[in-house]
């Protein structure tokens, strides 16, 4: 079943879990998450970022809302980092069933506004808008972006910014970076500042760049008040890894061949983090 942002959250904040968005820029890793998520009956989100779009192309998800449609399992189909209307619009043509409006560079009355304008355009159509107040870091390789430096959300800020905005979610910035760390380095999740944002929220809140952060915090996280995790550098660093593996130990480039183990590979990753956030068999709660 195919189900909005906020429709595959909501439930997911009455029961204390947190459901997986994955960046599943093609049809291997497509198949790769809802697969495994079929297979252990978990609601998940697949997110595509602007430049994941455009590779895909539009056309690309006549079968992606056609197979999440005929599915079991709860799926929202997402744009993730939207950064202007004109993005956001393009993937609701597309059958996209939730965009994010990320403002967060704009000074916070710009963000406001211009989130503002997107969640009234997406409500007309029954799609649901995140949106984000702090910045995330970025590694770089990641596709999301982000900045060097990160700026905390602040608690005060999340109620006014919610009601002024009428956003669905919300992304907030408590240590995380886009991408994959560099080796030796570690992120520290400042879960204090989330138990206060926790507090003052009134809709379910996004944990960006949940690849490569220690278990324990991301999981600590999804206990106190994330719903939605978005995970991209970790099923590709697995996916492209096999496929080299094959490739070099075999010679063999044959798609079937080679692409079918390394779905393998990804699914056994994105159990992994589906039973980490606690969504796993969740889907009967829908």
């Amino acid at each position: 079943m195919l189900l909005n942002l906020k429709e595959i959250l909501s439930v997911a904040k009455e029961n204390h879990f947190a459901i997986g968005a994955f960046n599943t820029s093609d049809l291997a890793l497509v198949r790769a998450v809802v697969e495994q998520a079929e297979a252990s009956n978990t609601p998940a989100i697949l997110q595509f970022a602007p430049g994941e779009f455009k590779y895909a192309t539009p056309y690309f998800f006549r079968y992606v809302t056609e197979r999440l449609k005929a599915s079991k399992v709860p799926f929202a189909l997402h744009l993730d980092h939207g950064k202007s209307i004109e993005e956001c619009a393009a993937a609701i043509q597309a059958g996209f069933t939730s965009v994010m409006f990320d403002g967060s560079l704009l000074p916070l009355a710009e963000n406001i506004n211009q989130t503002r304008q997107i969640v009234e355009f997406a409500h007309r159509f029954n799609v649901s808008v995140e949106a984000e107040i702090g910045t995330i870091g970025s590694m770089s390789n990641s596709d999301e972006g982000g900045v060097e430096n990160i700026t905390y959300t602040k608690a005060e800020e999340v109620v006014d910014f919610v009601e002024a905005t009428g956003c669905d979610a919300l992304a907030i910035a408590i240590g995380t970076a886009h991408g994959i760390y560099p080796k030796g380095f570690r992120p520290k999740l400042q879960l204090e500042l989330l138990t206060e944002i926790n507090k003052a929220a009134t809709v379910p809140l996004v944990l960006h760049g949940g690849s490569d952060n220690p278990d324990d915090e991301i999981a600590k996280a999804c206990q106190i008040g994330i719903q939605k995790v978005n995970i991209s550098s970790d099923i590709k660093q697995v996916f492209f890894k096999k496929v080299n593996e094959i490739y070099t130990e075999t010679g063999n480039f044959m798609p079937p061949q080679v692409f079918n183990p390394s779905i393998l590979e990804v699914r056994k990753t994105v159990q992994e983090k589906m039973e980490l956030f606690g969504s796993s068999g969740k889907a009967t709660y829908y």
